[in-house]
């Protein structure tokens, strides 16, 4: 029977989209693949590539101590009953009860970050208790990897990760799904931000921007794709039908045929306050569009300034104003020419087979 490897990820939609192509080559190397993640809609792809799907439930966002006991519990049951050769985990929880589980068991795990989270972010007694589990979690990981060079010196800082570290290029992009697309005709002038309603993803700053870029250029449009968090509806959804009635903006709520959005937009804006490393933008260069994203890591690693995308300052609508008054000031030929650039950047660091092979060479290692 072949060895298995046990996935375990917060999102079903985020591993099919993201990392498909990491369980096609875990898959073709003979591993049998375990996939624990909670059902929103994508799990009979994740089923249709080959790999075996385990129900799983838990709250992504919030902490409960009893719900995350029983998630620890959960895992270190799957662990125990499938015997894995090794596991490799997504994202704050799995990762942290998933290491926790796979270090009880004395099982191989390696750790992907992809990003630290609001709470982290935010500091506070909360973030040095996920501080504190985190040190106990990854103590014995094979390898962390890391999306970007600030995420791993902060944990390093803490005393986090005393082990192998390694960055990767985030999730990567693949090059042959995401295709340069023609440049658009420069009216009407669209901007797509694909996001969670949140405020940590820059909703606030986005309206306000949108409402003012409006206001002296009727014609150009802002198009916002993504769900709501249920915690902040209340607070955003008479905005954004506020600025619909105005023609300001159309929201299409979540989609999952972006890529049409990308081909028909001038350029896209993501005003995050953090990042991993965001597969929106690496999407959107992919495709040939340019990018105006928040200065922090994750996003500026995406682009270069002036030549394929324009950078703002974060949790900032009037910087976020000048960028996109700046970029509407530009040249058909110009924008067109930033969002070849971005094409030519993501081809040369960002081709996903480049983070597949990386978690092959860790996993192989790790297992010795």
């Amino acid at each position: 029977m072949a060895s298995s490897i046990l996935i375990l990820s917060n999102s079903d939609s985020g591993l099919y989209d993201f990392r498909k192509e990491v369980l096609k080559a875990l898959m073709e190397k003979g591993f049998h693949v375990l996939v624990s993640v909670p059902d929103t809609g994508y799990v009979e792809r994740i089923k249709a590539l080959g790999c075996e799907y385990i129900p799983t439930a838990f709250e992504r966002r919030g902490m409960n101590p009893f719900k995350d006991m029983k998630l620890l519990l959960f895992y270190r049951r799957l662990i125990k009953t499938h015997s894995p050769a090794a596991v490799l985990t997504y994202t704050i929880k799995p990762n942290i009860y998933g290491g926790l589980a796979a270090r009880l068991t004395g099982t191989p795990y390696l750790v992907n970050v992809t990003g630290l989270g609001t709470t982290l972010e935010h500091g506070g007694v909360l973030q040095k208790m996920i501080v504190l589990m985190y040190r106990t979690a990854l103590k014995k990981a094979s390898c962390v990897f890391f999306q970007n060079q600030g995420n791993r010196d902060f944990l390093v800082q803490r005393g986090c990760v005393t082990g192998k570290t390694r960055v990767i290029p985030g999730s990567g992009v693949n090059l042959k799904e995401h295709l340069p697309q023609e440049y658009p005709a420069d009216t009407p002038v669209r901007f797509v931000s694909i996001m969670r309603l949140m405020k940590d993803k820059g909703i606030e700053e986005l309206l306000t921007a949108a409402q003012r870029i409006h206001e002296r250029h009727p014609d150009t449009l802002f198009q916002i794709l993504g769900a709501y968090e249920e915690e902040t509806r209340q607070l955003y959804e008479p905005r954004v039908k506020a600025l619909e009635e105005k023609g300001a903006i159309r929201y299409y709520g979540y989609r999952d045929d972006v890529p049409e959005f990308l081909k028909e937009c001038q350029a896209v804006v993501h005003p995050s306050y953090h990042e991993g490393m965001s597969n929106v933008l690496l999407e959107a260069a992919a495709t040939a569009r340019p990018v105006l994203a928040s200065a922090v890591e994750g996003c500026l690693d995406t682009f270069e300034e002036g030549r394929s995308g324009l950078a703002f300052a974060p949790q900032d609508a009037d910087s976020l104003e000048e960028a996109l008054e700046h970029f509407l000031s530009l040249p058909y030929e110009k924008r067109r020419e930033m969002g070849l650039c971005g094409r030519r950047f993501v081809e040369e660091r960002f081709d996903r087979n480049f983070v597949v092979a990386a978690y092959l060479e860790e996993l192989t290692a790790g297992m010795k």
